[in-house]
């Protein structure tokens, strides 16, 4: 299967592999974030698996929409940008994403994500779990 970027790689033949399992990511859903418009997450590794110590999510946003400012008051979370671009508010500062970007926000940053033209693609990682 040919694929157009990388973000369609790991959506539609990803697999999280594991020394118990293999869980292809094309056979998890997405939903609807609950509060920021035009935001899909996709929950590849949850608590469930992780006894709470992380969780791996990949995330689609909307050609310019964001996530907005928010906190996370207990987890550590990465950024990993798999494709299109956009622009990361890490602390007050600026930061430019396109893929190969990775950004660290510790625990009690605030943080938001704007989507560029073409949407952004990334995958989010929280230690201990978000969900």
């Amino acid at each position: 299967m040919e694929y157009k970027n990388l973000f369609d790689k790991f959506n539609e033949g990803g697999k999280l592999l594991l020394p118990d399992a293999a869980d292809a990511f094309d056979a998890v859903a997405w939903s609807e974030h609950p509060v920021f418009e035009g935001v899909e997450l996709k929950h590849i590794i949850t608590s469930e698996k992780t006894d709470g110590q992380f969780s791996f999510h990949l995330v689609r946003i909307a050609p310019n929409k964001k996530i907005g400012k928010h906190i996370h008051e207990k987890q550590l979370e990465t950024h990993e940008v798999i494709s299109g671009s956009g622009v990361c508010v890490n602390n007050g500062t600026k930061l430019f994403y396109e893929a190969g970007v990775i950004s660290i926000f510790p625990i009690g940053v605030p943080h938001e994500v704007i989507a560029g033209e073409d949407g952004l693609y990334l995958f989010a990682k929280f230690m201990p779990a978000l969900c």
